[in-house]
Order: C-alpha cells, then sequence, then structure tokens
C-alpha cells in the first residue's frame, strides 16, 4: 500500500530519474549536485546540478469521497486519501545558455514520462515496498497561474531560478485501520406496543 512515506518517494523518485538520466556531457568536468529541497534550499543552491522542490500539497476534491479500501482477502480499511502535490524542478549551471539546455532537456524527459508505475517509484524508495504493485502515479506540466507564480517569486527571491512546475496526481495515501464489520443478528425481539388511552 502508498503509505505516508510515498509522498517522499515521488519526490526521490523524480531526482533520481534526472540523476540517471541527465545530459551528462553538457555538465562534463563540473561537480554536479541533486538535490531534494524545501523552499529554504534556495538560499544555497548548486552551482551545477538540478533541484526538486515539494512546495504545495493538497487533497484532490474529485476524488475525495473514495469508498473503503479492500484487500484481495476480503478485508475494509478506511478510505485512502487522495493526495495532489505540485514540485518545482530546477536546472543549475554557471552559464545561461547551458541552463536553458538543462530546461529544455528537464521539460522533454518529464514529458516522455506521465506514468509513474510502482516499480520505478519504489526502485528509488528508501522502504522497497511503498507502492503496491497495481499503482502508479500521474507526472503532468502543471504552469503556474501569473499570482502564484509572482508570489513564490516574492518568496524565492533572489535566488529563484527558471524552473518548471509539475503536479503529481492520483496518489493514495491508504490507511492502515480495518473497518470491523458488525456479526449477523443472532436474536430476533419482537414487541408489541401496547393501546393507548
Amino acid at each position: 500500500m502508498a503509505d505516508w512515506r510515498a509522498i517522499s518517494t515521488v519526490g526521490r523518485a523524480m531526482l533520481g530519474l534526472i540523476e540517471d538520466h541527465y545530459p551528462s556531457a553538457e555538465l562534463a568536468g563540473e561537480t554536479v549536485e541533486f538535490k531534494l529541497v524545501h523552499p529554504a534550499g534556495f538560499e544555497k543552491p548548486p552551482k551545477n546540478g538540478f533541484t526538486v522542490c515539494l512546495y504545495r500539497v493538497a487533497i484532490n476534491g474529485t476524488l475525495r469521497t473514495l469508498p473503503p479500501r479492500r484487500t484481495v482477502d476480503g478485508r475494509r480499511f478506511k478510505p485512502s486519501l487522495p493526495v495532489d502535490m505540485q514540485f518545482i524542478v530546477t536546472p543549475w549551471a554557471d552559464d545561461a545558455e547551458r541552463q536553458m539546455r538543462l530546461m529544455g532537456w528537464t521539460m522533454r524527459f518529464f514529458e516522455d514520462l506521465p506514468i509513474l508505475p510502482s516499480a520505478l517509484l519504489n526502485s528509488y524508495a528508501a522502504e522497497p515496498e511503498t507502492f503496491r504493485p497495481e499503482e502508479a502515479v500521474e507526472l503532468v506540466f502543471d504552469p503556474l497561474e501569473l499570482g502564484d507564480y509572482l508570489g513564490l517569486w516574492d518568496k524565492l527571491k533572489p535566488k529563484m531560478q527558471t524552473s518548471v512546475t509539475y503536479a503529481v496526481r492520483m496518489l493514495s495515501l491508504d490507511s492502515d485501520i480495518e473497518l470491523k464489520d458488525a456479526g449477523p443478528a443472532q436474536t430476533r425481539v419482537l414487541q408489541v406496543g401496547g393501546l393507548v388511552r
């Protein structure tokens, strides 16, 4: 089951995919860093490399009222919590043209990976069975509204760099609280009402 560790696993997977596939020839001879950061991480960014920053988590309103989760053996658990997340992916380079080239690569790379299956996610997880085999998450380009972008820019200045934003949708955080069914009725009690005078 995708438990509470799934949010960090998705971030680690995004960063790990970049690290495993980035065009290393672009940064040949440079020390390249790959970091999961929070917004304060923009204060001390890498000179060359990539950062992935989780900046927003929300409950998916469309799927908010899911039915109880059932296991293959018929047990019922409290409904899963459907979560959407927004990430900022930033390529860093000491040369502006190189940074733009890395941005183009990043966007093309993630566009080719619209679905992240459980096997891929679990391969980057600290706990290898965070996701069940049938689970996957959707990764989509999600540009910020101008007001959100300006607000983010205001918080992260002067270190804000040209970045790309992605939404991860359809992440279900499963509960481990089992719902117990009431047993079948054992006895029936009938009462006949008396006449009211």
